[in-house]
């Protein structure tokens, strides 16, 4: 029998977390999230900080990141495609989802 082991971090929307802790959870260094970060893949929640803090959904991107460019062997700049891509798939299954919603029950 095989037995996996799995991390599990809870988020909260509210939250935030330092550069150095997203890279702790995540697994990225400092230097390639600041280059997400450059890119736009990632943002911070106020750039012009002189600390910056990031969102829990950060860490979602992040751990996603780290898991790519182990898979994939993946560089930044792929990681900053695939990142933007995958949140615009997000986006449009949220909105087909309230779409859905709005559907009378009968066309469904």
């Amino acid at each position: 029998m095989k037995l996996e082991l799995t991390e599990t971090l809870w988020l909260d929307e509210r939250g935030a977390v330092t550069l150095i802790e997203l890279a702790q959870c995540s697994g990225l260094s400092e230097a390639e999230l600041r280059e997400l970060v450059d890119m736009g893949a990632i943002e911070p929640l106020d750039p012009d900080a002189g600390q910056w803090s990031f969102g829990s959904h950060c860490i979602v991107a992040a751990r996603a990141a780290s898991r790519l460019r182990k898979d994939f062997e993946l560089d930044t700049s792929g990681l900053a495609v695939v990142l933007s891509l995958l949140e615009r798939v997000h986006e449009l299954e949220s909105e087909v989802q309230h779409m859905h919603a709005r559907l009378p029950r009968m066309l469904r």
